[in-house]
């Protein structure tokens, strides 16, 4: 595990746009985020919404790109800073991004904040009063699924919560995912059913080895 998040690309603010289409690409397939965008939305168009997280965590945590060609893209935040409250949206920009994509969207994306509520509760309920990171959100571009950047991304972010020595907190919502997590050292902390498109979630955590 030593030295893996600095093998890691740390994206930088000229970046932002590529990594925004590159995790639009990622998801394209993505059952539950083609729920949310039209028919004729291209990539580009998808990609300013993903620039919303990617900015968030650029101002309250972590974005690493596999490498400078941008691959893959996991962002993480602070467990503190894990909700994406009106003014955090503010602040970090992110907002703006959430805004241009909207002729992207269909009306279901307005929504968004009923739907992933749950998850949110929980969260603040499954670590209250506990430290830990968050992953927000992680990708790898479609035409180089399968090549072992996910893993490496997840390795980096494995090996900061080991340094810091706190657990990292996860949501997904495919049973390859949860295989996957778990292979990695995650346990399932509870499987719920998302709200308006009746979408399973599996909320998990990681422990940092003793």
């Amino acid at each position: 595990m030593s030295g893996q998040i600095k093998n890691l690309y740390k994206v930088q603010k000229k970046d932002i746009s590529k990594a925004g289409v590159a995790l639009a690409d990622a998801f394209q397939h993505d059952s539950i985020w083609r729920m949310f965008f039209r028919d004729e939305a291209t990539i580009e168009q998808k990609g300013t919404l993903f620039e919303s997280p990617i900015k968030f965590c650029f101002k309250y945590g972590e974005v690493y790109a596999s490498s400078e060609y941008l691959e893959g893209i996991a962002a993480w935040v602070p467990g503190d800073f894990a909700d994406m409250t009106f003014w955090r949206l503010m602040r970090s920009r992110a907002i703006i991004s959430g805004m241009k994509s909207m002729r992207a969207c269909t009306k279901l994306a307005l929504k968004q904040g009923h739907i992933f509520g749950p998850l949110q509760a929980d969260r603040n309920a499954n670590m209250k009063g506990r430290a830990y990171i968050y992953l927000m959100i992680i990708g790898v571009a479609s035409k180089f699924q399968g090549q072992g950047f996910g893993r490496k991304l997840l390795g980096g972010l494995i090996e900061e919560s080991e340094q810091a020595r706190i657990p990292v907190y996860v949501e997904t919502h495919t049973e390859k995912n949860v295989r996957m997590y778990e292979n990695l050292g995650f346990r399932q902390l509870k499987q719920i059913t998302l709200p308006v498109i009746n979408f399973p979630q599996w909320e998990m955590l990681r422990e940092p080895k003793a």
